[in-house]
């Protein structure tokens, strides 16, 4: 059965529907990937074979109605309450929290018949770009193990691209479903906040992190993606941003006559050639298949990148302060390194977050307007691949790129509250995947993974050699 914990998701699902394989024999395929990579990989934070096959003996052994996701192994991001499993938030301030019930999500999957592997590996408190934190070590990139698998879902795309998982969850405030999944090779979807409930989401997607974090599913192909989005989307009454929203389709005729606008750079921050060459390449296999795609660039993207920046790095800092009080000799690097960059500026003042919450929507409108001409943006994930861990600054086409400015062309759509996939497309000279971002208008989930898939059909997931070896 070699490769097969890194076939895609839905083929997994058919060959458990026709009895080709049972869920206790799909689950010893992942136990032993699991055994064999994440010594090296570090993707999985709380894993137990035992607990897998009991899991996988009782599917078997329901009578209960079959649900979309029966039998499929699946991991978890740690910060997604799952009830029994470590949810340390990559913490040693939360070391051996186990939540007693499940976020809104996780008892989804669970319904619909999943296996839950276990919990991934995250940065602390979820604020880098890279999964390192002093519990668990750093989350290395199946690619190269010693550049990172992307934050703060890396543990999540570590075990989706190289076999540990057939597909997973993440969240999302500023990218980091769709950063590591473009380090990785993966797909994944940042949704409209509440299409898939936020509810047991640690810490919670409140205040200004409603609109900007997300839980969105992680996975190899588009179709998987899809999948996950239709089996976990849909109100939770008990969650105040989630909408009565039903799940539209559109075939496609209808998309192609949606247009479609890219850009390769933000005209601030560049990005490397082979960036700019996967966003041509995502055009132009658009373009072949009859849809409309013009070069376009939206006037408000830094507008809304410096709002965002107020939020989730000033704002984030404020709340998470009173928290680590007296405790910094506890915290890992990465979250120091969050808190210095955050404590170059000083804190938001009343009157500043008043006047920056009347900016978001005044921004988002100003977004949207762009956007009526263009419901579909093609564009960069990131300025640069998998970096090397502990990499905090890169020179790209003669410019010194800093951290979080290499990371931005994912932010403005937190700020916005769109959904955006990214599907993998080129490759850069060391051999590293090079995803492109897909995005749409809120709400509008469905046509971002059509147009999505549309993309994937030229390219998509490869496995890393060392999955199969």
């Amino acid at each position: 059965m070699n490769g097969l914990t890194v076939m895609p998701a839905v083929e997994l699902l058919s060959m458990l529907r026709r009895g080709q394989i049972s869920p206790l024999e799909l689950a010893a395929e992942y136990i032993q990937q699991i055994e064999r990579l994440n010594p090296q990989l570090h993707a999985l934070i709380d894993f137990d074979a035992d607990r897998v096959r009991a899991q996988a003996r009782a599917l078997e052994n329901s009578s209960g109605p079959r649900g979309p996701l029966f039998g499929l192994p699946m991991t978890i991001k740690s910060s997604i309450a799952t009830a029994g499993y470590r949810c340390e938030t990559g913490s040693l301030l939360h070391r051996g929290y186990v939540p007693h019930e499940n976020a809104t999500v996780v008892e989804r999957i669970k319904q619909a018949g999943a296996l839950v592997l276990g919990t991934t590996n995250c940065p602390e408190f979820l604020m880098a770009y890279e999964s390192d934190n002093r519990l668990y070590g750093p989350t290395a990139n199946p690619w190269d193990v010693e550049r990172s698998a992307g934050g703060s879902s890396g543990g999540e795309s570590a075990a989706i691209a190289a076999g540990l998982s057939a597909g997973g969850l993440g969240s999302d405030s500023g990218g980091s479903v769709r950063e590591p999944a473009h380090f990785t090779g993966i797909c994944s979807l940042k949704p409209t906040p509440g299409r898939i409930p936020a509810r047991g989401h640690l810490p919670a997607c409140d205040g200004p992190f409603a609109i900007l974090g997300a839980i969105g599913p992680m996975a190899r192909t588009i179709r998987d993606v899809t999948l996950l989005f239709i089996t976990l989307s849909g109100q939770d009454a008990l969650d105040p941003v989630s909408p009565p929203v039903g799940l539209r389709n559109e075939s496609l005729e209808d998309l192609r006559r949606v247009p479609i606008a890219f850009f390769e750079d933000d005209g601030l921050i560049p990005v490397t050639p082979e960036t700019r060459q996967a966003v041509q390449d995502a055009a132009r296999t658009l373009e072949v298949q009859g849809f409309s795609v013009r070069p376009f660039r939206p006037r408000a993207l830094e507008e809304a990148r410096q709002l965002w920046w107020k939020f989730f790095v000033r704002g984030g800092a404020m709340l998470l302060d009173p928290l680590v009080h007296g405790r910094h000799s506890e915290l890992s690097p990465t979250f120091l390194d969050f808190l210095s960059i955050a404590h170059s500026e000083p804190p938001l003042s009343a009157q500043e977050l008043l006047a920056a919450w009347m900016d978001c929507d005044h921004v988002r409108r100003r977004l949207l307007a762009e956007m009526e001409n263009f419901p579909i943006l093609l564009c960069p994930v990131c300025a640069i691949p998998a970096f090397r861990h502990g990499e905090r600054e890169w020179e790209v086409e003669g410019q010194q790129v800093k951290y979080l400015d290499a990371m931005r062309y994912t932010q403005w759509f937190n700020l916005l509250g769109a959904p955006a996939a990214v599907v993998p497309v080129g490759w850069s000279p060391e051999g590293l995947p090079i995803g492109v971002q897909i995005v749409g208008r809120p709400f509008e989930d469905e046509r971002v993974l059509g147009i999505a898939a549309a993309v994937e059909a030229n390219y998509g997931y490869k496995p890393p050699p060392l999955s199969v070896a």
